[in-house]
C-alpha cells in the first residue's frame, strides 16, 4: 500500500524504517532519502511506526 503519494514511499518501507529504529515519520522519511512534502501521509506513517514499535516490545 501506497502510505505517501508525493514520495512514492509503501507501507513496508516505512516499517522498515522503524525496525530499524526511526521513531517518527520525518525520521524514516529521512532514513529513505526524503522528507514529508503536503503532509497528508503523516498521521498514516505515525500509526505504522507505532504499530511496529509496539510489535517489537
Amino acid at each position: 500500500m501506497v502510505v505517501c503519494v508525493c514520495n512514492a514511499i509503501r507501507e513496508r518501507e516505512v516499517r522498515d524504517a522503524a525496525r530499524r529504529g526511526a521513531i517518527s515519520p520525518a525520521k524514516a522519511y529521512r532514513s529513505l532519502g526524503c522528507k514529508p512534502q503536503c503532509g497528508q501521509c503523516i498521521p498514516f506513517a505515525l500509526q505504522i511506526i507505532k504499530a511496529e514499535h509496539a510489535l517489537a516490545c
